[in-house]
């Protein structure tokens, strides 16, 4: 009877696996398009996590969330801060947008990940709080420009 309980324990414990998949950063990037509504783009790109419940959310999915905040970041680094300043005018303003998008990306990645640690009891309150504040300036920004074009770049990288 033991061996059938821990049987069962062990099987479900390696059910519980991670609810995101592995992606391409041109897969989850929402620099293209217009701006307006990077929030929302990006809050679907993370919408198989169950927010209601950051607690449940297993150590994949944190790592997930940090490569998609990495690979943000250095499509930003790699990608569009090169091709804005080889830019000028509406082409530098529609990529500058599309870096916007993608920051919006990158730091909604950061904050669910600090709220997953924090409700798995991790003490992170003062860097949710900064990641929170930089992440709201730039949903501000994004809304400011909302309807504008903004300029996808494809940059080859894949979450972990």
């Amino acid at each position: 009877m033991r061996f059938s309980i821990a049987l069962i324990a062990a099987s479900a414990a390696a059910v519980q696996a991670g609810v995101f998949t592995q992606q391409t950063y041109d897969d989850i990037s929402i620099s293209g398009g217009v701006a307006g509504n990077a929030e929302q783009e990006a809050l679907a790109v993370f919408s198989a996590l169950d927010q209601n419940d950051l607690a449940s959310a297993d150590q994949d999915d944190i790592d997930f969330l940090n490569s998609v905040n990495s690979i943000c970041n250095d499509a930003e680094e790699g990608a569009f801060n090169p091709a804005i300043d080889a830019a000028s005018g509406d082409a530098a303003d529609a990529l500058q947008r599309g870096k916007i998008k993608n920051k919006v990306l990158k730091l909604e990645a950061k904050v669910l990940q600090l709220k997953i640690q924090q409700a798995q009891g991790d003490d992170v309150a003062a860097d949710l709080a900064e990641e929170q504040t930089k992440l709201n300036n730039n949903i501000q920004q994004d809304e400011d420009e909302a309807g504008n074009e903004s300029t996808f770049l494809s940059f080859d990288a894949t979450t972990d």
